[in-house]
């Protein structure tokens, strides 16, 4: 039996797969570790994939500096910063995301964290659309302190979700107005209040592979279930845009995708941004391990269809549909 056969075997009775075993995956064959990454995902989570919507709650003017954001006060690009959105305009960004398929949908707002008054616009449109929907509400706020996730944890949001984007080491290349040990605090003070994680990561900023395993090692510590993958995206005006990186690839894409299915096998791999620069809007990372994603429009780039997304999704065997473990 293949090493690939062999660990896949072993991920899926139980075993924890190491970081000497994910660098090996980087070597061996693509579509044998992406066939066993699927393998690993329909055995330890079954059909169920998650599809989540999302809105720009409040866009532009962040303080933070990390290197790849089009938000950031500090880059120069064109995009057209505004406050936060009112409590109508994000219950109807809601309702029409449930209207077209979506079982989940965040508020996402720039900037290091929110004022109490922005907390309470978010309150209140989390408990109009869970009047009004089955939607599940979650937030990417920042960098909040246990108090205000509690605000928004009784008034109905039930995940938090906070990207650590890349290893510990190599955070500090792409950040240095917040580090990396900030955003775990944030997640830990989010799940003390009972809130569940939602992190994940950018790939294609000059990371290396052992930094993606390591990014995936500290979410399986962290106990993270759903983990965003995010294929970065140049936008003009930043400086990891100028950086002259080489795009990644859909095959780069499904390999990243098919690592983590070994790392972390019962966990929702959500393919994210970026999604619109591979073949097929990445839909063979559907049968590489991923089992979610963002779906509509994203926060400064287009995405894909939510009603298209959600038939293309169902004919590859799928059921969209919430779990309450992740």
């Amino acid at each position: 039996m293949s090493f690939v056969r062999e660990l896949g075997r072993k991920v899926r009775d139980g075993a924890e797969a190491t970081r000497e075993d994910a660098l090996r995956l980087y070597s061996e064959p693509l579509d044998e570790v992406c066939d066993e990454a699927d393998a690993i995902r329909r055995e330890r989570c079954g059909v169920a994939f998650d599809m989540c919507g999302i809105v720009n709650a409040k866009c532009g003017l962040c303080s933070e500096n990390c290197r790849f954001c089009v938000q950031s006060r500090h880059n120069h690009t064109n995009i057209a910063p505004y406050p936060m959105r009112t409590v109508a305009e994000l219950v109807e960004a809601g309702e029409r995301d449930a209207a077209d398929g979506a079982l989940r949908f965040s508020f996402v707002t720039s900037g290091r964290r929110l004022t109490s008054s922005d907390i309470d616009v978010l309150c209140a449109a989390t408990r109009e659309l869970k009047s009004k929907t089955n939607l599940e509400i979650c937030v990417s706020v920042g960098l909040l302190d246990r108090d205000e996730f509690a605000r928004l944890h009784d008034a109905g949001v039930q995940r938090v979700h906070n990207n650590l984007e890349t290893s510990p080491r190599y955070f500090p290349a792409i950040c240095t107005t917040h580090s990396i040990d900030e955003k775990i605090r944030a997640l830990k003070d989010a799940r003390d209040v009972g809130m569940r994680l939602c992190s994940g990561g950018l790939f294609g900023i000059g990371e290396t592979p052992g930094d993606r395993i390591d990014l995936a090692l500290t979410l399986r510590e962290l106990g993270v279930k759903s983990v965003p993958i995010n294929i970065y995206d140049a936008f003009p005006g930043v400086p990891m845009s100028e950086a002259g990186l080489a795009p990644l690839t859909t095959a780069d894409a499904r390999r990243i995708v098919a690592v983590f299915r070994f790392l972390l096998p019962d966990a929702f791999l959500r393919l994210a941004g970026g999604r619109r620069l591979l073949e097929n809007l990445g839909r063979d990372c559907f049968h590489s391990g991923a089992n979610a994603t963002i779906s509509g429009s994203y926060l400064t780039t287009a995405g894909a269809n939510m009603a298209s997304d959600a038939a293309a999704i169902r004919a590859l065997g799928y059921e969209i549909k919430n779990l309450d473990n992740f």
